[in-house]
């Protein structure tokens, strides 16, 4: 019988994902779960062109200064 994985806690599922790593269900489940929480997280596309590398520090840190508030 499997354990519900919707009330563990993510380092439960977390845990039991690594020991049971063919169970695809629980996987999934993880994978929902981190991405329910970073929803809000602001994604940059691989930078591509010369310019696009140029803005790359000054976005690192703008996440640095977010980060550190």
């Amino acid at each position: 019988m499997k354990p519900d994985f919707e009330t563990m806690s993510k380092a439960e599922l977390r845990s039991y994902v690594i020991a049971h790593r063919d169970d695809n269900e629980a996987f999934y489940m993880l994978v929902d779960r981190l991405k329910a929480d970073n929803k809000d997280a602001v994604r940059y596309p691989c930078p591509k062109t010369p310019e696009d590398w140029e803005k790359v520090p000054k976005l690192i840190e703008e996440q640095i200064k977010k980060l550190e508030k």
